[in-house]
């Protein structure tokens, strides 16, 4: 594990509803990050193939003239866009955490893959629990998606969106030893001055506060919307002024709450690059440690269930015949780091 990490945190329009430019795209930032020296570079949520903003502008009927194309432009964990972007982060010897809609038999989820700089697939995770309205289009991660990783880079960890608000998901990541974290945001886009909850400032403090309490330098990509997103998405001027032009607000926190990186104006796109110095790990455990010295077992403790909970178990051997993941696990994906990491949350 190096002393010194130099990371990167993309902000970007995403190519929306399009795969094979989407996995183009996620290529060609991996190739830049490498070439400003990073060893992580970090991407939005679910930047393949783009935030589906239509949930936020209408009905659920207007919405479904969009779901088809954004269903057939969702990835699978283990096809050949994935195999693509792990082979770009080997050619260019970089870790990369990346946002994607993942297809799995006929379900999406808010997927969040973790390759390291050899182009091995550590992990896939699902967002725990879609936010409001991104229920209508994704389903659910369990368990076995909490989980922190051993990297070249030290103990790397990822969550989506307003994830950053669970305070029990956030606990079990803390018990786990992170020292970096990923933290992807759609875009702060929409509704702004009308539901603040959704605004640039509550979500950036939240982020910083999970940097604070956790002790770790969190990566904060944020994706953006321009006039393409708009034009998409937005079929009359009220809803442009509900999704507006910008909402591009990366971040890179340090384990003491300072700002290593200075942001990117809203609009634009780019990389925010950052150098993480592992000794603020230890000045910021020394005055908090939520999972350690402060903590109190006799008072509280959390119960956390990291299995997988598939939604199919086989009494009989069903090799002989084809079958679909339909679980958060990966068990029918070789090469993937699957098994659960069982932990004592508080010893």
């Amino acid at each position: 594990m190096a002393s010194v990490v130099r990371v990167a945190a993309v902000q970007a329009e995403p190519k929306w509803l399009n795969l094979d430019e989407g996995v183009a795209q996620v290529v060609d930032f991996i190739g830049q990050a490498a070439a400003g020296g990073a060893q992580l570079v970090a991407f939005p949520e679910v930047f393949i193939p783009g935030y589906p903003w239509w949930i936020w502008l209408d009905s659920p009927a207007w919405g479904m003239q969009f779901v088809p194309r954004y269903a057939q432009n969702s990835m699978t964990r283990d096809g050949e866009h994935i195999t693509t972007i792990a082979a770009a982060a080997a050619e260019h010897q970089v870790h990369v955490v990346f946002g994607f809609s993942e297809r799995s038999g006929g379900s999406l989820y808010m997927a969040q893959a973790i390759i390291d700089d050899g182009g091995h697939i550590v992990s896939v995770r699902r967002k725990l629990k879609p936010t409001h309205v991104e229920r209508s289009v994704f389903g659910e991660g369990d368990g076995s998606d909490i989980r922190v990783h051993d990297t070249a880079l030290g103990r790397l960890g990822a969550l989506n969106c307003a994830e950053h608000i669970q305070p029990l998901t956030k606990y079990a990541m803390f018990s786990m030893g992170e020292q970096i974290h990923v933290a992807s945001w759609p875009s702060f886009s929409i509704y702004r001055g009308a539901a603040r909850a959704l605004s640039a400032e509550v979500n950036n403090a939240v982020t910083l506060t999970y940097a604070v309490e956790g002790q770790t330098f969190v990566v904060a990509p944020c994706a953006t919307v321009g006039t393409a997103g708009q034009d998409l998405f937005c079929d009359s001027d009220a809803k442009r002024q509900l999704l507006l032009v910008g909402g591009g607000f990366t971040q890179i926190y340090g384990p003491e709450g300072s700002s290593l990186a200075e942001p990117l104006p809203e609009t634009d796109e780019g990389l925010v690059f950052a150098d993480l110095d592992f000794d603020l790990l230890d000045i910021a455990k020394s005055a908090y440690d939520p999972v350690g010295h402060y903590s109190r077992p006799d008072v509280f403790r959390l119960l956390f269930n990291p299995q997988p909970t598939p939604r199919i178990q086989h009494t009989v051997d069903m090799s002989p015949f084809p079958s679909v993941s339909d679980s958060a696990g990966t068990e029918d994906t070789p090469g993937l780091d699957t098994a659960p990491t069982a932990v004592a949350l508080v010893e």
